[in-house]
């Protein structure tokens, strides 16, 4: 009996782990600020079309709007995301590795967020800027965001 409660135990302890690991992570995630996200449509992908999406997958569109000095939070999505700007300007901090890349973006301007990149947004103009946003690969059920912890590769962001 003894010797068949060792792998219970290995079990629990395990879990246990897993979920204070979570919790510190989810605990080090930075919010997002001055952000409204409006989901507009969802749905899953059955087709076999020519561009490359998983079958079975969600396809999600959402109106963000951000204030100024406003940010999205560090952040990444399952399957990227194809941005549009309708108004506004924002800079993309994205960390590569060990990089920190830089890019501003104004109104009719459209720019892509790769899968499992992680970005923080800030709206650097004087208005709200509004985004158009489609993510591609969601696991049905699933968030297409995921909050990260700052990743410290863009200082003072």
């Amino acid at each position: 009996m003894k010797y068949k409660l060792r792998p219970t135990i290995f079990a629990i302890a395990v879990v246990t782990l897993v979920l204070a690991g979570v919790a510190v992570f989810k605990a080090r995630a930075t919010p997002p600020s001055g952000l409204v996200n409006v989901p507009l449509v969802r749905g899953t992908n059955v087709s076999d079309g020519t561009i490359p999406l998983q079958v079975g997958t969600d396809v999600a569109m959402v109106q963000i709007t951000v204030d100024p000095g406003g940010s999205s939070g560090w952040h990444s999505h399952p399957g990227g995301a194809i941005v549009v700007v309708k108004q506004g300007s924002l800079t993309v901090y994205r960390s590569i590795g060990s990089q920190c890349q830089i890019a501003t973006y104004g109104a009719q301007q459209a720019f892509v967020e790769r899968p499992g990149e992680v970005d923080q947004v800030i709206n650097t103009g004087i208005i709200p800027y509004v985004l158009f946003v489609t993510f591609p690969h969601v696991p049905q059920g699933n968030s297409p965001r995921i909050d990260q912890p700052d990743p410290g590769t863009c200082p003072g962001v």
